[in-house]
């Protein structure tokens, strides 16, 4: 889409839906984060949706009016238009005509860095074209692979070659998200293996996943290169990033930064970064970052959970971390039960926050003595490196450790337990 372009947003307010106002604003910010100049604003309220044109035909009326008086050159709506809508709202307005879905894979495009982020990208942005390629063959026809096609009988019209081209395209895509995906799962496993906890970073887009991921980078290494981008936009982030984090007492776990949420997050983006949210359904352990300071964080909390929820992602245990605290009236740092209110950009509630990881990843760790023999060497290094040791001291027999350990190295080297 070219720069500041102007655009006016319309959107239906749904059998009077409680955050109506809260999704319009955002909408105006995403439309913000692609660059948009937002001239204004068109509601309605409805009990259903009006199949053909979305609004209703005075509504249309008044849109078309404003749209004339404001100088707008693009009209973005609050939901997904099915392909009749779009061509019919394109035909009235004689303007480009985009939903809520289509400006989120927008923004999606220009954030995507890795490899991995831009096909997850691109084939959700495909799936979403495949239905709507009707009327449009002469643009989307130069986006499929072309390959294979030369043979193909003479009597197809340009629409079916269009969308053969597309789902050969998607196809494409998805194996190469495959074999990606099947490397992450192999990274995953050997994780696993390792007994170390995964701790997984989840919230709405521009909470401050990565500001606290980076203040906890910052504690544990004096080193930049390890530290992740961080902006505040929407969907600053689009790749997973998993640091290892050491802990008081000789613990350890694995911090991972995943992609943030927003409202009528697209199904087709759902389903391409499945693999990399699988981060968060793995975890161990959820830190959901909530942007304290906003108005609307009680209908953020609600959209973050309903979307793990929906991934099946519910069952895991949660830290809620109320970031930019300072912004607010709240003392802080400030702990209540699996809440913790603190400011990630002053790195004030980090040390809290550190704690109460640790008290999580280490409740099931067992307290224990173990007598190991002098020619086990690598074994009292292994406990050196996963378990706390809390003392030592040499028998005739070997070295007697106090420790507490995971239970499955309690149970992987019972012999030894005295």
């Amino acid at each position: 889409m070219p720069e500041k372009h102007k655009a006016l947003l319309v959107g239906v307010n749904l059998n009077s839906q409680d955050h109506f106002d809260y999704s319009m604003k955002e909408l105006e910010n995403l439309a913000e984060a692609c660059d948009l100049e937002v001239v204004g604003k068109v509601t309605q309220n409805l009990s259903k949706i009006h199949k053909a044109h979305y609004l209703g035909s005075g509504k249309l009326k008044e849109t078309s009016e404003l749209f004339n008086e404001t100088g707008a050159n693009i009209i973005i709506f609050n939901d997904e238009l099915s392909p009749t809508q779009t061509r019919n709202l394109e035909e009235i307005f004689n303007c480009e005509v985009i939903d809520r879905t289509m400006l989120i894979l927008a923004i999606f495009e220009r954030r995507a860095k890795t490899r991995e982020a831009m096909l997850q990208v691109e084939a959700a942005h495909l799936k979403y074209m495949l239905p709507r390629i009707a009327g449009q063959g002469e643009s989307l026809g130069r986006q499929g692979g072309g390959a294979g096609l030369k043979n193909r009988g003479s009597g197809e019209t340009k629409l079916e070659l269009d969308r053969r081209k597309i789902e050969e395209k998607i196809s494409f895509l998805n194996k190469e998200l495959d074999v990606l995906v099947s490397q992450r799962k192999v990274q995953r496993n050997l994780r696993k293996k390792s007994g170390v906890p995964l701790v997984s970073l989840v919230g709405y887009t521009n909470a401050g996943k990565s500001t606290i991921m980076n203040a906890l980078v910052r504690k544990n290494s004096a080193s930049d290169n390890k530290q992740v981008f961080e902006r505040d936009m929407l969907f600053a982030t689009l790749d997973t990033s998993v640091r290892k984090m050491k802990l008081p007492k000789n613990q350890s776990f694995l911090l991972a930064d995943t992609v943030g949420f927003v409202d009528k997050l697209p199904h087709h983006l759902v389903k391409a970064f499945r693999s990399t949210l699988e981060e968060a359904a793995s975890a161990d352990l959820l830190i959901h970052v909530v942007d304290y300071s906003s108005p609307y964080y009680q209908e953020q909390i609600n959209v973050t959970n309903k979307t793990l929820k929906e991934m099946g992602i519910d069952h895991i245990p949660m830290i809620y971390a109320f970031n930019k605290s300072d912004l607010t009236d709240v003392e802080f740092p400030l702990k209540e039960g699996n809440r913790l209110y603190l400011s990630a950009k002053e790195g004030t509630g980090i040390d809290e926050l550190v704690d109460m990881i640790s008290e999580q990843t280490t409740k099931d760790h067992i307290h224990c003595e173990m007598l190991i023999p002098f020619d086990q060497g690598g074994l009292i290094s292994y406990l050196n490196e996963y378990a706390s040791i809390l003392a030592i001291s040499y028998e005739n027999e070997g070295t007697k450790l106090s420790l507490k350990c995971r239970k499955s190295d309690f149970e992987k080297y019972q012999q030894y337990v005295i």
